[in-house]
């Protein structure tokens, strides 16, 4: 299973130098639910032959000029990262693998589908609940609609952590929103039909424990 990877500057024994890192919490979710994790640089889209699925992984914000805005202040984004991550997103698609997009990386799956964003929530919301501070996920519930392979997988209503101020505006092009917050916020969305294509703008990975959606994704994998 292909998880993306953050390309951040980082430090470790005596070297601070560029990487392509991952927090331990993604492979432990792929691990726990009976995946094989492999971590996908910044690269040829070639990789994608190597796996059997994908998760687009959380970070920084998607470039506004993606979907026809100007940045606002505050966000902050990795256009190398971008590039890459559209690139292996809609060669997943094509090739039919099975993709589980976490928090931005549900907001690249509806941006690659032509879909566009709130480059800053709590303007739209007025409140900061989503991420509450830097570094500190916020609790929510998620609604999920009946019917929905989310909902299959977690019922009708899930427990979660979130940390994000952005989200969801127009819908990409065939998406379905299937999660709501409690101030309507759209936080699952997936593409009917037969292949496994799902998108949660929470952090399912932080409780490495409840791998639902991840072992979902293996299942999917191995169809």
């Amino acid at each position: 299973m292909g998880l993306s990877t953050y390309l951040e500057k980082a430090s470790w024994g005596v070297w601070r130098t560029d990487a392509a890192l991952l927090p331990r919490s993604y492979v432990d979710s792929v691990v726990n639910a009976g995946g094989i994790p492999i971590l996908l640089p910044a690269g040829d889209t070639q990789a994608l032959s190597a796996v059997d699925a994908l998760v687009l992984t959380g970070g920084a914000d998607v470039e506004p000029r993606r979907y026809g805005q100007e940045p606002r202040a505050g966000t902050v984004t990795r256009p190398e990262r971008d590039a890459f991550e559209f690139a292996l997103a809609e060669a997943a698609l094509d090739r039919g693998l099975p993709v589980l997009g976490v928090c931005r990386g549900m907001q690249v799956l509806n941006v690659v589908l032509g879909g566009s964003l709130t480059q800053h929530l709590p303007d739209r919301v007025g409140h900061t609940e989503h991420q509450p501070s830097p570094g500190v996920y916020g609790p929510s519930r998620v609604t999920l609609a009946e019917g929905s392979r989310v909902a299959g997988i977690l019922g009708a209503e899930t427990k979660c952590q979130c940390y994000h101020h952005q989200a969801v505006d127009q819908l990409g092009e065939g998406l379905r929103a299937v999660g709501w917050a409690a101030d309507g916020t759209v936080e699952a969305v997936e593409l009917p039909g037969e292949h496994f294509v799902v998108g949660v703008q929470w952090h399912p990975e932080q409780d490495t424990q409840e791998v639902r959606l991840f072992a979902a994704l293996v299942e999917a994998a191995w169809r």
